[in-house]
């Protein structure tokens, strides 16, 4: 069999959640930690994102933002969690093999000291939800404050802090939007079906996925899609986010400072010309 063939009937399998392992035998012969480096790849921090420069809501308040942190739930035959981050719907790290009651802060710990792990360039940070602590390189939302889009729906916000989460929500769902998008596109991800596959080889499935999404990012965008998936993240009901610890400190000075530091630029800005911050073409 050729490699378009075997291409072909690979793309079959996944985007119609089928099972035949001579098939799939063309990922472990092609490896795909090979291609990895090509189609993800972290971000350096040396340009600030279009994403953030084309919208008046985040820049310059976010220019320092590199990413968007969070995780999904596939099902597997030993259950396993994925950790990603993604930039303008893009993967731009992904670490897989974890179970889902793995706490996000366990996860993310090994992320950032494994040998492949997530680098973050110096003076920068990713937007992570209340469930991590808010640091200078993970920066979190404030809690006891609204947050969810939806909370906002019927009422603007009325300070600094609550400024500053609805745009930070608006801006951390682009993961939700990526991984809605990646199981649309990839049904065999979504499914729920008893697992077929050995855990290797559907580690390497979600891998895979994750770099043919990054491709058609590039070379077939979806908008029509995108915008659907927007809409179901906006109208599905919030999950109570788990905190690690309740006892933990908010953050450390520094970082607080800096999140203030936006938020209090923000609100001064926001009240001299305030807009529909719902929408999320502003």
């Amino acid at each position: 069999m050729c490699v378009k063939e075997q291409v072909a009937r690979f793309l079959h399998i996944v985007g119609n959640d089928l099972r035949n392992t001579l098939s799939l035998g063309y990922i472990g012969a092609r490896n795909p930690q090979r291609v990895e480096s090509l189609y993800i790849q972290l971000p350096q921090g040396d340009v600030v994102s279009k994403e953030i420069q084309d919208k008046r809501r985040f820049f310059p308040y976010f220019k320092n933002y590199v990413g968007a942190i969070d995780g999904t739930h596939v099902c597997f035959k030993v259950p396993k969690r994925h950790a990603l981050d993604t930039v303008a719907a893009r993967f731009t790290y992904v670490l897989t093999g974890w179970e889902g009651t793995a706490s996000d802060s366990r996860i993310l710990k090994n992320a950032l000291n494994r040998d492949d792990k997530l680098v973050i360039p110096n003076g920068h940070y990713y937007l992570v939800d209340a469930g991590l602590p808010h640091s200078t390189i993970l920066m979190a939302p404030y809690r006891g404050v609204r947050y969810h889009l939806k909370e906002y729906s019927t009422r603007a916000p009325q300070n600094a802090r609550e400024l500053f989460n609805l745009r930070h929500t608006s801006l951390h769902n682009a993961i939700k939007r990526a991984f809605g998008v990646l199981k649309r596109k990839f049904p065999i991800i979504r499914s729920t079906q008893e697992p077929f596959y050995s855990c290797e080889t559907q580690s390497d499935i979600f891998l895979v996925c994750c770099i043919l999404h990054n491709f058609l990012i590039v070379g077939d965008r979806d908008k029509d899609l995108e915008d659907e998936v927007l809409q179901e993240v906006l109208s599905t009901p919030t999950e109570e986010v788990r905190h690690n610890s309740s006892g933990r400190r908010e953050g450390n000075s520094m970082a607080e400072q800096l999140r203030n530091s936006i938020a209090n630029q923000m609100w001064t800005n926001y009240l001299l010309n305030p807009n529909n911050e719902i929408n999320m073409s502003i």
